[in-house]
Order: structure tokens, then C-alpha cells, then sequence
């Protein structure tokens, strides 16, 4: 396991925050019948006033594409949030075992989100559809056992060739892909925060 403290910063006695939310609200109107407010909570990129940790997990097959995603998340994420951020990565050898591992890291209160990133193929023996809804439905299943957010950036290509082409491509998709997993963490922990702090929702 290697960790890696994205801004080099000190993540000690962390504190509760408050996220920021954008509330909006919509009056509609219809035949005969008055107008009545919707309430939306956006959970926009925001801005955390306390640092984040994040378990990141990555699949070794297919590594120097899988690896994409990981960067691309590393990337992200200290552009969109200068809190101090701490990122402990992860490497399982393939997705399969991500929801495992997942689950015991949430279990640990150490994370505020985890991630998990892996390329699932068709091998020609195996119908890879099965393995790839396992992978899905057993990463689901961590957040909603444990209320710790999960993110999965476990993609599963209709049609994959190894060669250089396809390679491209999907090196610089996992890097987007990784890039989304980063704001997507910040909106889901902004959204946890803003419960545990009893912002009405």
C-alpha cells in the first residue's frame, strides 16, 4: 500500500465541515391547480473546509490503461479541492476482488470515500458481462452496508482489440474517467457532510 498526501499537508486531528450547497427553487405551475416549490439540493463541486481522505483501488490487469484512471483522478482532485487531501493507494490483481477489499477499508472509519478502478474484458472463455455486474453490484452493496461513498471507474468495453489504436484510446478515456470519479468524490462526501451536520434536506 502507498500513500500519497497530495498537498503535503498535516491530516491529523480532522474536524466536520460543512459542505456547500446549492438550493434552488422551482415554482410550477399547472391547469386549475396553484404552484408549489420544489426543493432541489445540488451538491456542486465544493468546497471542504476539512480534510479528505480517499481510498483509491486499482486492478492490475491491464495495468497501464487502469493506470489512467488512477492518474487522472490524482490529477483532479487537488485542482478542485485546496484542502489538505490524503490518497492511500491500492492495488488488487483484478477487479473481482475490489469489492472486498473495498468493503474492509470502509469498515476501518479511516475513509471518506473509496475508489475503484479496473478494466473488465471479454477473454473469449468467460462471459466478462457476469464478472463486470459482480464487480458493480458488490461495490454497491459496500456503500449502502457501511454509508461510506464508493465510486467505481470499472469499465467494461463492448468491443476491446489490443492494438495501438484501441490502446489510445482507452488510456486517454481512463484518465476523463478518473478526472469524473474526482469530482463525483467530492460532491458525494460534500452531500454525507452536509447530513451528518443536519443541513435540511
Amino acid at each position: 500500500m502507498v500513500h500519497r498526501d497530495v498537498l503535503g499537508q498535516n491530516l491529523s486531528g480532522c474536524v466536520s465541515a460543512r459542505a456547500l450547497i446549492l438550493v434552488s427553487f422551482v415554482t410550477r405551475t399547472s391547469m386549475n391547480q396553484p404552484p408549489f416549490p420544489l426543493h432541489t439540493h445540488v451538491f456542486a463541486v465544493p468546497t471542504l473546509s476539512a480534510p479528505l481522505r480517499v481510498a483509491f483501488i486499482s486492478a492490475q490487469w491491464h495495468a497501464d490503461i487502469v493506470g489512467q484512471g488512477r492518474q487522472g483522478f490524482l490529477d483532479e482532485l487537488p485542482r478542485l479541492a485546496p484542502v489538505a487531501q490524503r490518497v492511500d493507494l491500492y492495488q488488487v490483481p483484478g477487479a473481482f476482488e475490489m469489492p472486498l477489499l473495498a468493503r474492509r477499508l470502509a469498515r476501518s472509519g479511516r475513509y471518506d470515500a473509496i475508489v475503484a478502478c479496473a478494466l473488465v474484458l471479454d477473454g473469449g472463455i468467460y462471459r466478462h458481462e457476469f464478472v463486470a455486474a459482480a464487480v458493480v453490484d458488490g461495490l454497491m452493496r459496500v456503500q449502502l452496508d457501511t454509508d461510506v461513498p464508493v465510486l467505481s471507474v470499472s469499465l467494461t468495453p463492448k468491443d476491446f482489440h489490443e492494438h495501438e489504436d484501441h490502446q489510445q484510446f482507452y488510456q486517454q478515456h481512463f484518465v476523463k474517467k478518473g478526472a469524473e470519479a474526482a469530482r463525483c468524490c467530492l460532491q458525494a462526501v460534500a452531500a454525507m457532510r452536509a447530513l451528518e451536520a443536519g443541513v435540511p434536506v
